[in-house]
């Protein structure tokens, strides 16, 4: 497995579950995202976007990484022709950091529906601002490493159908749950975390390292 981490402008908390979650991978920073890679001590192989956004004060080094510039009316995100530029390379997994917060909401949803077509054309996607994550469910089960007491949602993007949460405070077993409903809104792991889907689009957020 070919890991890329794509480095987006969002808000982004350094953790050491985010250490694990990007260490061994190749870097590629999207425009205002390489404020993440001085941050964090990575140097990226690539830095992608129309770099109207770059931050301040950035370290000399970042001169000499290779650019890939577009205009700034374009049919893309820098985010998305980054993770383009990841699969031209050979990605087959990929943490987007820094998916979540910032001034732009509409950036923050295009990256989880992103990433919901990506994870159903097979690929690995994880989703991730260092205090809370998203890892899209596909159809069948999935376990998570996620520690006691830890809160999550099941972000429903359609109707689901059969959705079972085993290892949970309040757990379901194949419920029906209508697009829109706050049923899977603000739960909490509870002894090993199983999420099984029967059908329907849907996003666990999860965040391992609440506030305070």
């Amino acid at each position: 497995m070919t890991t890329f981490t794509i480095l987006l402008g969002g808000e982004l908390e350094p953790t050491p579950r985010l250490e694990r979650q990007i260490a061994g991978s190749r870097i590629i920073a999207a425009d205002a995202g390489i404020g993440h890679a001085a941050v964090l001590g990575l140097a990226p192989e690539l830095w992608v976007g129309d770099f109207d956004s770059v931050p301040d004060n950035l370290p000399g080094a970042f001169d000499a990484v290779p650019r890939m510039t577009f205009p700034a009316e374009k049919d893309k995100t820098d985010g998305e022709l980054a993770v383009d530029a990841a699969f031209a390379r050979g990605a087959t997994a990929l943490v987007l950091a820094g998916a979540f917060g910032g001034p732009r909401a509409d950036h923050a949803f295009l990256h989880m529906v992103l990433a919901m077509r990506l994870a159903e054309a097979g690929f690995a996607v994880t989703l991730t601002g260092g205090s809370q994550e998203g890892v899209p469910l596909g159809i069948g089960r999935a376990r998570f490493d996620y520690e006691d007491g830890t809160l999550f949602s099941v972000l429903g993007f359609s109707d689901l159908s059969g959705l079972s949460l085993a290892g949970a405070k309040w757990p379901l077993d194949r419920v029906q749950v209508p697009f829109g409903s706050s049923l899977t809104i603000s739960n909490e792991v509870r002894g090993g975390l199983e999420v099984a889907l029967g059908g329907g689009r849907a996003m666990l957020l999860a965040h391992p390292y609440p506030e305070g």
